[in-house]
């Protein structure tokens, strides 16, 4: 009994939400229905008023009255509507809040659950675990993945390229020593003797000298003549 008691509380406190919530909505849908049939008499009454102020002022002063009094209403109305909607907001704003939290809740409850069945060291185990079976299928496929012939030495291989690479740089030495060679020989050539200048210059010196004795000792012989 108590428990069926304290049930019927518990859903009528998550319907009793709802249902201000309609009513709300109910009553403020009245209000603008209200509130439009007074706009719509005041609009009259000031037609009315419009019409008998030159000729009929008694009845545009009663228009008037009317139309003050609808007014006046309508302020209440406006009143009541900005009100309701206040609260209906804020209603709305706690019960999304609740059904939020409510959410919360429940996510929350499904993690404790999960997170319930293992811990920290059963994860370290299993990522060990898994750790080593990725290591024993690397091995695996090593092993599957090597040759069933004969298998080549790779210290061999390694020694029979250095030996190619050796050759194939000694035959670029040697070209490139042959070439120039070549090149040079071609550039090198011996300077035409008969166009490099003179450089002893005293052999004129020299016959200008005997030249000189010459008409010396044909003096002398001319006056031992004499």
């Amino acid at each position: 009994m108590w428990s069926y008691m304290f049930g019927g509380n518990t859903q009528k406190k998550k319907e009793a939400p709802k249902k201000a919530i309609i009513q709300l909505r109910e009553h403020i849908t009245m209000l603008n229905k209200k509130q439009a049939h007074l706009e719509s008499q005041i609009e009259a009454q000031d037609q009315v008023a419009r019409k008998n102020v030159a000729t009929n002022k008694a009845a545009a002063k009663n228009a008037l009255k009317k139309k003050k009094n609808y007014q006046t209403q309508l302020d209440k109305i406006y009143s009541q509507i900005e009100s309701l909607e206040t609260q209906l907001d804020a209603i709305e704003s706690a019960n999304l809040n609740l059904a939020t939290m409510n959410a919360m809740k429940d996510g929350a409850k499904a993690m404790k659950q999960i997170h319930g069945d293992f811990n920290i060291d059963k994860v370290d185990e299993t990522m060990d675990d898994i750790k080593d079976q990725l290591d024993v299928a690397a091995e695996i496929s090593d092993a599957i993945s090597r040759p069933l012939g004969n298998e080549i030495d790779e210290d061999e291989l390694e020694d029979e390229l250095k030996e190619l690479e050796d050759a194939q740089l000694n035959e670029e030495l040697n070209k490139v020593a042959a070439a120039s060679k070549k090149n040079t020989e071609s550039e090198v050539k011996l300077p035409d003797v008969s166009k490099l200048p003179i450089l002893n210059q005293k052999a004129p010196v020299a016959e200008e000298e005997e030249d000189e004795d010459e008409r010396a000792l044909r003096e002398l012989q001319a006056q031992m003549q004499i």
